[in-house]
């Protein structure tokens, strides 16, 4: 490759991962808007949710359709061909956890005629923690960081807890308060797309971590094994 053609790549890299910040930015803005719709019962921000999701999408295709056209037209190799690969897969999650966070936002509509939720249990906790792993994600794999990426698949077993005790503490107040089990389930659902979104991000973890090292890891018995071999 003659050093044109370099600085072309290098610049061609650098405006996909400005999209992928971008992406990750709307992403996050999503969730932030879509849990104070939540728990401002503002309907009109969550409708304005659901209509930035087109936005998101747009977005994801954008960076695969330049993604393509830099694996056709520059064909790179080693760690380049990764950081590209790895851009199509953030784009795909990233435009999942947007459908999530749209998610959330529909629900809030069908909670407008629901009475006052008296507890979000730990919805605020897990959305909280959902958001940090998306952007830890994110700036992973803009700074090439795997020490990040494995932190953030660390993160997630703390979100599952959340969820779990969501789940019990919903399902007591559907025994205790029957009229109670509608709200519940709706809880439930918000609950289940944020923790959705931390696997999500974890996704983006595990492949952040195959672009720098061209290892995969799955789990957090490899993810203690790997970084031993760092510290090493």
């Amino acid at each position: 490759m003659t050093i044109q053609q370099r600085a072309v790549l290098e610049r061609e890299l650098n405006d996909l991962r400005e999209d992928i910040l971008r992406l990750g930015s709307l992403v996050e803005t999503a969730i932030d808007q879509s849990f104070n719709a939540l728990s401002q019962r503002d309907v009109r921000l969550a409708q304005e949710v659901i209509a930035g999701d087109q936005e998101v999408n747009a977005l994801r295709y954008k960076v695969e359709l330049e993604s393509l056209r830099i694996l056709a037209t520059q064909q790179p190799l080693a760690i380049d061909l990764r950081v590209v690969i790895a851009g199509i897969h953030m784009a795909v999650e990233l435009e999942r956890i947007g459908d999530h966070a749209a998610g959330i936002a529909k629900l809030v509509s069908r909670l407008e005629g629901e009475e006052e939720i008296d507890t979000l249990f730990k919805l605020p906790k897990m959305a909280k923690r959902a958001s940090q792993m998306i952007e830890q994600s994110v700036r992973a794999y803009i700074e090439r960081d795997a020490g990040l990426a494995y932190d953030v698949m660390r993160r997630d077993d703390k979100l599952d807890k959340h969820y779990r005790k969501l789940f019990l503490g919903a399902l007591q107040q559907m025994q205790d308060d029957p009229d109670y089990v509608r709200r519940a389930t709706f809880l439930l659902w918000i609950g289940h797309n944020l923790e959705r979104m931390g696997d999500r991000a974890i996704n983006m973890a595990e492949r952040v971590i195959f672009m720098v090292t061209n290892e995969f890891v799955e789990n957090l018995d490899d993810v203690d094994d790997d970084m031993d071999d760092l510290d090493d």
